[in-house]
């Protein structure tokens, strides 16, 4: 009988319980309460198919920093399942916190010495749902085109399932890193509504470029990696075929 690992258990139940906390407070109905449920009970999931896929026994230090910005997340996402479009200092509170703890987790990293490709991975995956809740909450107010933002990620993943070049790995760009930042934070800034609509608009349109810049250079950047990788083999294609025909 294989062993759940307790890191996605307590997951599962400090996300239900925030949204017992967010419900008695500033109230949850119907759609905030499914939203959260289906974010607690899926991540749960999907983190236990994470771990066992990356051979990892229980989770790290910097990897429970992580969880509790999962577990923020998921309150995020119930509230702005509940949200009119208005403002929700809840909703702004738990993401602000979410993206602060989204720099401490990688000092916790770098700190105990325990980095890895499933605690990056963990943190990749936490950071784009966020940016893809918060597009869905501004979009409300600004117009669908914001789920650009939240969309581009993902967009760039399935188009990896149809290009195998796209799903090499990329030089590591701490400009990326900048980025990603910079989408939370804005879509939280206009989320709060603390800017007049036109420089809210200008705010994320801005985000949005700079987005499809970085997604536009990592797809260039593979596929010069990959017409250079060609380049061998052509040769020697080339040359197999010369001999053959000398043959």
């Amino acid at each position: 009988m294989r062993v759940v690992p307790a890191g996605p258990m307590v997951g599962l139940t400090a996300l239900l319980t925030l949204l017992a906390a967010l419900a008695s407070t500033v109230g949850l109905g119907a759609a905030g309460w499914g939203t959260g449920a289906g974010c607690a009970v899926i991540g749960s999931v999907l983190l236990i198919r994470a771990l066992a896929r990356h051979g990892v026994a229980a989770l790290g230090p910097a990897d429970r920093v992580t969880l509790t910005r999962a577990v923020l997340v998921g309150g995020v996402a119930a509230l702005a399942a509940d949200s009119s479009g208005g403002p929700v200092p809840a909703l702004v509170a738990l993401a602000a916190v979410a993206l602060v703890l989204d720099r401490v987790d990688g000092w916790v990293a770098r700190r105990t010495f325990t980095s890895s490709a499933f605690g990056a991975r963990f943190d990749l995956e936490v950071d784009a749902f966020l940016i893809l809740v918060l597009s869905v909450h501004v979009a409300r107010s600004l117009g669908p085109w914001v789920l650009l933002i939240g969309l581009a990620r993902y967009a760039f993943v399935a188009a990896g399932w149809r290009l195998a070049w796209l799903r090499e790995p990329a030089p590591a760009r701490d400009w990326c890193k900048v980025v990603a930042a910079v989408q939370g934070v804005v879509l939280t800034v206009v989320a709060a509504e603390l800017l007049p609509d036109r420089l809210g608009v200008a705010a994320v349109a801005v985000a949005l470029a700079l987005l499809a810049e970085s997604f536009g250079r990592e797809a260039w950047q593979k596929a010069r990696r990959r017409h250079v990788g060609l380049a061998p083999a052509r040769v020697v294609v080339t040359l197999l075929g010369k001999q053959a025909r000398a043959g």
